[in-house]
C-alpha cells in the first residue's frame, strides 16, 4: 500500500536529513582529527624555536599525547589546546608564528621568561584567548593593533618588556577587557581616548613609560575602574575632574609626571572607596583638603615633592593608614600648633611610615608621638623649623628603624630613653641646637648603621658605649663642643666603612692606635681638634681609607713610615700641625690627588714625584727648612756639595766638622802670637790701656767691620765667625770672633779659648789682651787686638 504524498515525502526528508547529519558528524570527526594534529604540530614548533635549559619540555615527544605535555591543558570533549602555561621555566628564544594555530586556546602564560623578538601578529588569530600573559620577558617592537581581533580578552599583561611605540587605538574596542598591564616599557605617544570605551576596565597601568600629552578625559568614563596608575611618564596638565568622580576607584597614582592643578575639595566625597593616592613629584598646588579624612579605607597617601600648602587636616578616621608621607612641600602655617595633626595618626594602629620633612612646619613636636603605634618603622621630619625638646615618649617607638630630624632648632638634651630603640639603624638629628651631654644609652642601639649628631652644642667626652654599636657604618660627631680623650673602642668599630668624622671639637690627647681596626673605612675627618702626639703607626693598617683630615691639630714627629700602605688614599691634609723630618718619598708613590703640608717643621729636599708633580695639587708653605722640589714650589736649593764630595755618614761629618774648627782656632792662636810679639817691641803705652785691658765698645767694633760684613769675614767655624776689623782708636788691625751661643757648647768654647790664651808663656808674647763685650739673646763677641801690619 503505497503512503501519501505528503508522508512519502517526510520520509524521504528524515531519510535526507540522516544522510546530512551523517555526512556532517564524519566531516566533524576528520576536522578534529585534522586539528588535533594541527595543534600538536604547533607545540612541537614551538619548542623548537626557544631554547629549555631547565628541560621543561622534555615531556613533548610522541610516547604520550600532546594533551598530557607538560604545562598543556585541553578541553575535554574536543581535546584541543585551551591552556599553555609555561610562566618562570627560564625559556628563551622567540615565539613562533605557529601560535596561531591553536584556534581553541583561552589562556597563555608565558610570563617571568627571556623571550625575545617582536610579538606575532598571529596572535590576533586566538579569537577565544581570554587572558595573554607576556611580562617580564624580552619583547620588542610595537605592540600588535590586531590584538584587537581578540574580542574575547579579559586580561592583556605585558610589561616589564622592552616595547615601544604607540598605543594602538584600535586596542579601545575590546569591550571585555578588565586588566590592561603596560608598565615598564618603552613606550610613546598619548593614550587614545578610545580607551574610554574599554567599559569592563578595572586595572589599567602605564607606569614607567614614556606617554606623554594630557590624561584624556574619557577615562572618567570607566565606571568600573578600580585601579589607575599611570605614574613615571610625562604627562602635563591636570587630572581630568571626571576621573575624581569614579566612585569605584581604590588606587590613582599619578607621580613623577608633570601634572598640575589642584585636588577637589570634595575628594573625599568622590572617592569614598580610595585605598592608596600617589601624586608625588609634580607640580601639584593647594591645600590638602579636608574631605579626605571620609575616605577612611586610605592606607597609603604619598604626596611628596610638590607644592601643596597650608594646614594639614585631621586623618582621625582612617584607621588602616600605614604609609603617610607629604614631605618636601611647602606645609604649615608658621604657628605653634603646625605639628598637632600628628595626634590625629595615633588612631592608625598600623602606621609604617611618617614623612612630614622639607616644609615650613612650626613648633614643637607634641608629647602625643609617643602614642603613635609601636609598628612605626619610619619618623622623617629634617628640614623644618621645628622647636622646642625631643619628648621623651618618643622611646616609646620601640619598632623604629629610622629617625631623621635633622635640619631644625630642637634644643635641650637628647632624651635617654632614645636608648630604648634597639631595632634604630639610621639615627641622625644634626644641624639643630641639641646641648648636654651624648646619653649613655646609645649604646644600646646595636644595630645602628649610621649615627650623625653634628652641628649641635653637645659636649663632654663621647660615650665608650658606643663601641657596643658594632654595626655603625657612618658615625658624625662634628662640630659640636665634645672634649676628653677619644676612647679606644669609638677606634675599634671595624664595621665603620663610609666615614668617621669628630672634626671641630676640643678633643685632645693621643689617637688612639685601635685607628688600626679601620681597615674598611673610606673616610677620617679629625681636623679642628687639640689631639697630640706622634700619628700612630697603625694607621697604615687602614687601607681603603680614600680620604685623611688631620689638620689644625698638635701632631708632631715624623709622618709614620706605614702610610706606605695606604694605596687607596687620595686626600691628605696634616697642615697646622707640629710634624717634622723629611717629607717621605713614598707619598709620591700613592695616588694622591691632594696633598697638604702646610705650617708644619717638615726638612729636607722635597720630593718629585707623584702628586708632588704639581704645585696646584700638593701644598708645603710654611715649612721654612724645605728645599729642591720643582720650580713652582719656589723653594731655595738644597745644599749637596759636602754630602756629594766626601759621601760620609753623619757621625763621621761631624768629627770632621770638629777637627777643622780645632785647627781653625789653632792657626788663629799662631797669627796672634806672632803679631803680639812684633807689636810689644814697637808699641809703647797708650792711653786707651788700662789695667792691661782695651776698653773697646760694641760701636766701635761695628764700625771696625763695617757692620760685620761678609767682606771681612776670615772664616767660619763650628761655634761661631772670625771677622777682620781697622780700630779707630789705634788704627790697628783687629780679629773678631763672634759666637753663636744657640749651639750647644758655644759658651764653653769661648771659656776653654780664654783659658787658653791666658795661659800661653812665650818670650815674645806680652801678656795677652782679653776683652768681653756686650751681648745680645744669640750671640757674644770675643775679640784680640792685634797692633801691627794687616792682617791679609
Amino acid at each position: 500500500m503505497e503512503l501519501p504524498y505528503r508522508d512519502r515525502a517526510l520520509s524521504e526528508l528524515l531519510s535526507c536529513l540522516t544522510t546530512i547529519i551523517l555526512l556532517f558528524g564524519s566531516i566533524l570527526a576528520l576536522a578534529e582529527t585534522g586539528g588535533d594534529e594541527i595543534d600538536r604540530l604547533a607545540l612541537l614548533e614551538f619548542k623548537d624555536r626557544l631554547a629549555d635549559p631547565s628541560g621543561v619540555l622534555s615531556s613533548w615527544n610522541d610516547t604520550i599525547h600532546f594533551c598530557e605535555w607538560y604545562g598543556v591543558t585541553c578541553g575535554r570533549r574536543h581535546r584541543r589546546v585551551t591552556v599553555l602555561d609555561l610562566h618562570s621555566k627560564n625559556l628563551s628564544g622567540a615565539i613562533p608564528s605557529h601560535i596561531g594555530n591553536l584556534s581553541f586556546l583561552r589562556e597563555l602564560h608565558l610570563q617571568n621568561n627571556s623571550l625575545i623578538s617582536e610579538i606575532s601578529p598571529q596572535f590576533g588569530r586566538l579569537y577565544r584567548l581570554q587572558k595573554l600573559f607576556l611580562n617580564n620577558n624580552s619583547f620588542s617592537g610595537q605592540i600588535p593593533s590586531n590584538l584587537s581581533y581578540c574580542s574575547n580578552l579579559l586580561v592583556l599583561n605585558l610589561g616589564w618588556n622592552a616595547l615601544e611605540g604607540n598605543l594602538p587605538t584600535e586596542l579601545g574596542s575590546l569591550s571585555k577587557l578588565q586588566g590592561l598591564v603596560l608598565q615598564c616599557n618603552g613606550l610613546t605617544g598619548n593614550i587614545p581616548p578610545s580607551f574610554g570605551n574599554l567599559s569592563s576596565l578595572q586595572v589599567f597601568t602605564t607606569l614607567l613609560n614614556n606617554l606623554s600629552g594630557t590624561i584624556p578625559e574619557t577615562l572618567g568614563q570607566l565606571r568600573n575602574l578600580y585601579t589607575l596608575i599611570l605614574g613615571v611618564n610625562k604627562f602635563v596638565g591636570t587630572i581630568p575632574i571626571s576621573i575624581f568622580n569614579i566612585s569605584t576607584m581604590a588606587m590613582l597614582d599619578v607621580a613623577e609626571n608633570q601634572l598640575e592643578g589642584g585636588l577637589p575639595s570634595d575628594l573625599g566625597f568622590t572617592l569614598p572607596n580610595l585605598e592608596g593616592i600617589g601624586l608625588s613629584d609634580n607640580h601639584f598646588t593647594g591645600p590638602i583638603p579636608e574631605s579626605i579624612s571620609n575616605a577612611s579605607n586610605l592606607g597609603e597617601i604619598e604626596i611628596v615633592l610638590n607644592n601643596f600648602s597650608g594646614n594639614v587636616p585631621s586623618f582621625s578616621k582612617m584607621r588602616g593608614l600605614y604609609w603617610f608621607n607629604i614631605g618636601q612641600n611647602s606645609l604649615g602655617s608658621g604657628q605653634s600648633s603646625d605639628l598637632d595633626f600628628l595626634c590625629s595618626l595615633t588612631n592608625s594602629t598600623n602606621l609604617d611610615t611618617l614623612g612630614i620633612d622639607s616644609n615650613i612646619f612650626r613648633g614643637p613636636i607634641p608629647d602625643c608621638i609617643g602614642n603613635l603605634s609601636i609598628t612605626l618603622s619610619l619618623f622623617a621630619s629634617s628640614y623644618n623649623h621645628i622647636s622646642g625638646t625631643l619628648p621623651s615618649g618618643i622611646g616609646n617607638l620601640i619598632n623604629l628603624e629610622s629617625l631623621t630630624m635633622w635640619g631644625n632648632n630642637i634644643s635641650g638634651n637628647i632624651p635617654s630613653q632614645i636608648g630604648n630603640l634597639n631595632k634604630l639603624q639610621i639615627l641622625d638629628l644634626s644641624q639643630n641646637d641639641f646641648s648636654g651631654q651624648i646619653p649613655e644609652s646609645i649604646g644600646n642601639l646595636r644595630m645602628l648603621t649610621k649615627l650623625s649628631l653634628y652641628s649641635n652644642s653637645l659636649r663632654g667626652s663621647i660615650p665608650s658605649s658606643l663601641g657596643n654599636c658594632q654595626n655603625l657604618l657612618l658615625l658624625d660627631l662634628s662640630s659640636n663642643n665634645l672634649s676628653g680623650y677619644i676612647h679606644p673602642n669609638i677606634m675599634s668599630l671595624s664595621s665603620l666603612s663610609i666615614y668617621l668624622d669628630l672634626s671641630q671639637n676640643s678633643l685632645t690627647g693621643p689617637l688612639p692606635g685601635e685607628i688600626g681596626n679601620l681597615k674598611n673605612l673610606g673616610e677620617l675627618r679629625l681636623y679642628g681638634n687639640k689631639l697630640s702626639q706622634q700619628i700612630p703607626s697603625s694607621i697604615g693598617s687602614c687601607i681603603t681609607l680614600e680620604i685623611l683630615y688631620l689638620e689644625d691639630n698638635f701632631f708632631e714627629g715624623p709622618l709614620p713610615s706605614t702610610m706606605s700602605s695606604m694605596r687607596g688614599l687620595q686626600l691628605l691634609n696634616v697642615s697646622n700641625n707640629r710634624l717634622s723630618g723629611q717629607i717621605p718619598e713614598f707619598l709620591g708613590s700613592l695616588n694622591l690627588t691632594n696633598l697638604s703640608l702646610t705650617y708644619n717643621d717638615f726638612e729636607g729636599p722635597l720630593p718629585t714625584g707623584g702628586v708632588f708633580g704639581s704645585a696646584i695639587s700638593t701644598s708645603v708653605v710654611g715649612n721654612k727648612k724645605l728645599c729642591g722640589g720643582l720650580p713652582d714650589f719656589q723653594l731655595p736649593t738644597c745644599d749637596y756639595k759636602e754630602s756629594k764630595q766626601t759621601g760620609l755618614s753623619g757621625t763621621a761629618k761631624i768629627l770632621i766638622s770638629t777637627v777643622s774648627a780645632l785647627v781653625g782656632v789653632a792657626c788663629i792662636l799662631s797669627l796672634l802670637y806672632f803679631f803680639w810679639c812684633r807689636y810689644n817691641k814697637k808699641a809703647s803705652a797708650s792711653s786707651f790701656f788700662e789695667d792691661g785691658l782695651l776698653h773697646v765698645s760694641y760701636q766701635s767694633l761695628l764700625k771696625a767691620t763695617s757692620g760685620f760684613s761678609s767682606s771681612n769675614l776670615l772664616g767660619v767655624g763650628s761655634f761661631g765667625s772670625v771677622y777682620k776689623g781697622l780700630l779707630d782708636q789705634t788704627q790697628s788691625i783687629i780679629a773678631i770672633k763672634i759666637l753663636d751661643l744657640t749651639h750647644h757648647g758655644a759658651s764653653k768654647s769661648f771659656i776653654a779659648e780664654c783659658e787658653a790664651l791666658r795661659r800661653i808663656r812665650h818670650r815674645n808674647l806680652v801678656k795677652a789682651i782679653l776683652g768681653l763685650l756686650g751681648s745680645s739673646l744669640k750671640q757674644r763677641i770675643s775679640y784680640w787686638l792685634i797692633n801691627q801690619a794687616p792682617l791679609e
